[in-house]
């Protein structure tokens, strides 16, 4: 399964990973399962990190080099075709961050893990579901 990482699931995943759901854990160490990154989210850390809301124990960017590298993460690169294919998806919210994100899985065919209900109740693109 090839999967894009909302910025909260990343981060839970690497630094509160019992904040994550048991579905979502073993989904994310699943075997051939691609885990995939937007920028867009490594800019959020950044935000995060500078307006203090979020303490590491290395400078954000060696933090996240650090995470990509463990983590075997893929990069899902802002594109101009990546903001194209904002038009062809819906999230209840004006966030454009969110919007992105969900551009981003549907232009590289991704399923987007998430918790966030703007992006669950979001159409047009692939999100990861619970088991039934």
């Amino acid at each position: 399964m090839r999967l894009l990482l909302d910025t909260h699931i990343w981060l839970w995943a690497s630094l509160e990973p019992k904040r994550l759901p048991a579905w979502i854990a073993n989904t994310l160490a699943a075997a051939g399962n691609e885990l995939w990154l937007s920028p867009l989210s490594a800019w959020e850390l950044a935000q995060l990190c500078r307006k203090d809301r979020l303490q590491l124990d290395l400078p954000w960017t060696e933090w996240l080099a650090a995470s990509v590298r463990i983590s075997g993460l893929r990069d899902a690169p802002l594109s101009l075709p990546v903001v194209a294919a904002a038009d062809q998806v819906r999230v209840p919210h004006r966030d454009p961050v969110d919007w992105l994100l969900a551009a981003t899985a549907r232009h590289y065919e991704l399923a987007l893990v998430t918790l966030d209900h703007n992006l669950l109740a979001g159409s047009g693109f692939a999100r990861l579901a619970p088991p039934a």
